[in-house]
């Protein structure tokens, strides 16, 4: 029997019982609309896939042009996700009079 972990809180997730959750993320470099414009027929990220492919000495410029990322996730860590996706800390907002 296959089993999955959660791999934000590393608990065992139970299939029987809880939904596992799969997020898949991809980080690439955005072309710059300021030299040319976009052409929105273009296929910017194969683009860059196929170079990357091309070039295999350049894996230092490839995890800085392209990465993608598979996570598990629990129900909880999921809701967790959805609702703060980059993971950012709360902002306090402090209520001034008007003195």
């Amino acid at each position: 029997m296959i089993h999955f972990t959660c791999d934000c809180c590393k608990r065992e997730i139970d299939l029987d019982t809880e939904i596992r959750y799969v997020v898949r993320m991809e980080v690439f470099a955005a072309a710059d609309a300021g030299e040319e414009a976009i052409d929105e027929d273009r296929d910017y990220l194969q683009e860059i896939e196929e170079m990357i492919s091309r070039d295999e000495d350049l894996d230092p410029l490839q995890d800085e042009v392209y990465q993608q990322a598979r996570f598990d996730l629990c129900s909880d860590c999921r809701e967790r996700f959805v609702n703060n996706p980059l993971g950012r800390a709360a902002q306090v907002e402090l209520g001034f009079s008007n003195n």
